[in-house]
């Protein structure tokens, strides 16, 4: 099955010419188009893709607090921030928010394919520059319950970048258990995201940064 995605911004020339490239890769299939954040989360009650591109400035539904209610209510649709600029509140939002990653629109074709890709397998992959970055601006969650010594296993390799396959293969059990794992983990760190929960493995002497999403 191809991975289903929904691109998100204003600009219909951004749109077109992300459907254009995305087109060409047949393991992607673009279901839709939004030109602002609540045209997106209608989008995806209804459709409920893999994957939205997401801009992050939008009128009457900006991209963060769009990301925001997509995470918290439709767990399974990953969303990556799509930006121009690279602003620390912006990009620092996008995660809190929920997001698995960022990218800026000006990146190759060839890194956005294996970005989508990335993030429908539930892979954490940061660049040493942001996650440098987001490790100043987010701090880990207070009084977080304590993980199994399973879901801390889970969590490590999580943040070093495993996809949900890879880590049931490490670990001989089903992709469906790494799943509720992985729900478990962000349910117990309370926080939205895969990525949120690698960089407090980080914080806590898990993971060392540099292995993070490798």
């Amino acid at each position: 099955m191809p991975i289903r995605i929904l691109i998100v911004d204003d600009h219909s020339v951004v749109r077109q010419g992300l459907q254009m490239f995305l087109a060409l890769d047949p393991d992607i299939e673009v279901i839709g188009e939004a030109s602002n954040g609540a045209e997106a989360v209608e989008f995806v009650k209804d459709e409920q893709p893999d994957v939205v591109l997401m801009d992050l400035l939008m009128p009457i539904m900006d991209g963060i607090e769009a990301t925001k209610v997509i995470r918290s209510d439709f767990a399974d649709t990953e969303v990556i921030a799509l930006t121009s600029v690279l602003e620390d509140n912006a990009v620092v939002g996008a995660i809190r928010a929920g997001a698995i990653g960022y990218l800026l629109k000006d990146t190759e074709a060839d890194d956005l394919v294996r970005a989508i890709k990335a993030a429908a397998s539930g892979q954490v992959q940061l660049s040493p520059k942001a996650a440098e970055r987001l490790m100043r601006e987010i701090r880990a969650p207070e009084s977080p319950e304590k993980l199994t010594d399973r879901e801390t296993e889970v969590l490590r390799l999580l943040a070093e970048g495993k996809a949900n396959k890879e880590i049931a293969r490490e670990l001989s059990i089903s992709e469906t258990t790494v799943k509720t794992h992985v729900s478990n983990i962000l349910m117990k760190l309370n926080v939205p995201s895969r990525t949120q929960a690698a960089l407090y493995a980080v914080r806590i002497g898990l993971v060392s940064e540099d292995s993070l999403g490798e």
